[in-house]
């Protein structure tokens, strides 16, 4: 049983921590926009996609820990 906690455990991590990586995407992408600079864009919109990886990965995480507890 502790194994699916721990599952769950790191899919609320890896969520959340795509969640944050996806906000700091967005900031970086406008800005980027703002002023100019591509390379700004470019690194903000590669961690909005590493967010959502991060977050898709933490919901099967998530899922596979709820179906070892049934």
């Amino acid at each position: 049983m502790s194994d699916s906690r721990d599952l769950t455990t790191r899919g609320t991590a890896n969520s959340l921590e795509g969640t944050g990586d996806s906000i700091k995407g967005h900031v970086k992408d406008g800005l980027g926009g703002l002023t100019g600079d591509s390379s700004l864009q470019a690194e903000g919109k590669l961690d909005q996609l590493k967010g959502k990886a991060k977050d898709a990965l933490g919901d099967i995480q998530r899922a596979l820990g709820d179906d070892d507890r049934r």
